[in-house]
């Protein structure tokens, strides 16, 4: 199987992965504090990332070739894309639901092309402009959507701002650590894991910091959810997180973010079986702009 190929597959694994994450997930956070469940899956995750470094050792032993730059741009990366990122988006997830927050995350491809523009000085063509527009009526249109059940049109506005600023955070922060990750040939898991590392650690701070530390750690009390969120945690942190980044890393930019964001079909569908999510005409709507406007953005993308 030739890199790009290889590159493709990661890339769709990761977006069954996730929407299968996602429906757990959403179960686990009512439940959960959107805090303490980001920590808990990131310990989960880093957990499994060691565990698979620990077959890896000359991947270990050549941390110390890479610049130490890289190393810091890695460990920002983690702590805007993960610590950060996660945080907001499981926030978002609570208040809007899987459905909603799907389509929201199509403005995953504009942010990685407007990233890529202003940091890495990729241009941005035609279709690129209309596609994001299309997204963004997607986005839109959510915000008209009927709220959940016992959600609040307030609350719905504020989720979608949430879930588009995790987008913001995410990209910007796997945009920085691209030309480590491609042009340095960064190891893939030693990245994932030092990305996840400082998530993690900045997260760990955080609650323990924190005034409300035990309903942070609250995640970690052996309970009924670790039936959810065990295999949420594993899905999300470890092979979706670890199927992404080989997509990013092997994949062009543009194939690889329209397969990414295929996770949106597959999220609404789960969504709709396993949650019993609505999925009306306006729903199907702002879905299909949000898709068609992810394909162009790809199509225009360099």
């Amino acid at each position: 199987m030739g890199s790009a190929l290889f590159g493709q597959t990661c890339a769709l694994l990761a977006a069954v992965t996730w929407a299968f994450a996602l429906v757990l997930f959403k179960r686990t956070g009512e439940r959960i504090p959107p805090l303490a469940l980001n920590l808990f899956k990131n310990v989960v995750g880093l957990i499994l990332l060691v565990a698979t470094l620990c077959f890896m050792p000359d991947d270990l032993a050549a941390l110390h070739r890479y610049p130490r730059q890289d190393v810091v741009i890695l460990i920002i990366s983690g702590l805007l894309g993960i610590a950060l990122a996660d945080t907001v988006f499981f926030h978002a997830l609570n208040l809007i639901g899987v459905g909603i927050v799907s389509i929201v995350d199509c403005l995953y491809s504009p942010f990685i092309i407007l990233f890529s523009y202003l940091i890495l000085s990729e241009e941005l063509g035609l279709s690129g402009y209309v596609g994001t527009g299309l997204i963004l009526a997607g986005v839109l249109i959510t915000s008209r959507l009927t709220p959940p059940a016992d959600r609040t049109r307030g609350q719905l506005v504020l989720g979608v701002i949430l879930g588009a600023s995790a987008m913001a955070f995410m990209t910007f922060g796997i945009v920085i650590a691209k030309p480590v990750l491609e042009i340095y040939d960064f190891p893939l898991i030693l990245a994932t894991a030092l990305r996840m590392l400082a998530g993690t650690l900045a997260l760990a701070l955080l609650a323990l910091a924190s005034p409300l530390r035990q309903k942070h750690w609250s995640a970690f009390r052996l309970t009924s959810t670790w039936k959810i969120s065990v295999p949420a945690s594993i899905l999300g942190a470890y092979f979706a997180l670890i199927f992404w980044m080989a997509g990013f890393k092997y994949a062009s930019a543009a194939v690889a973010g329209i397969l990414n964001q295929t996770s949106v079909i597959f999220a609404i569908i789960l969504a709709a079986v396993f949650l019993k999510e609505s999925f009306g005409l306006r729903k199907a709507i702002a879905a299909t702009l949000a898709m068609v406007g992810v394909v162009l953005v790809t199509l225009g993308a360099p």
